[in-house]
């Protein structure tokens, strides 16, 4: 028996999410980081657009335990905006690697348009080891609020 492979979703630079979220009427961006993330980090303010990101958590903070509800919670909330199983997705997390699994789990429950924004909120770790610098939402002056 040949294992079925999983799902994969597209990267896309975050120029191209931020591009197709203010042309896209319907699209959609999910942020799948932590409470504590969206709180001290940021989130990204799509309210230039007539829009808000949707939370929800991929994992818990502190013990990073995965969501196990994390599809269903994600439908609910899909369904509330009127967004259909076509509806674009886009996905972020801090550097794009759980936004990615995130992504994956909804395609296979039935979405067919899911992408991950690659390198995510804060891009990947500079020389200093520092994030925000060098690639992802913040670097490249997307619009984000702080609270």
């Amino acid at each position: 028996m040949v294992a079925e492979a999983s799902p994969s979703a597209e990267n896309v630079p975050v120029e191209a999410a931020w591009q197709r979220l203010s042309e896209e009427h319907d699209s959609v961006l999910i942020d799948v980081r932590t409470r504590a993330e969206w709180a001290f980090v940021g989130l990204p303010d799509l309210a230039p657009l007539g829009k808000e990101t949707v939370l929800v958590e991929w994992q818990s903070f502190p013990d990073n335990r995965p969501n196990r509800a994390f599809v269903e919670e994600l439908s609910e909330r899909l369904a509330a905006l009127g967004a259909s199983r076509n509806t674009e997705l886009y996905f972020i997390c801090r550097s794009g690697a759980r936004s990615q699994s995130a992504a994956q789990a909804m395609l296979k429950a039935g979405f067919g348009r899911c992408f991950n924004v690659a390198e995510g909120f804060e891009g990947p770790l500079d020389e200093a080891r520092h994030r925000g610098a060098r690639g992802g939402w913040k670097s490249k002056g997307l619009p984000w609020v702080q609270s």
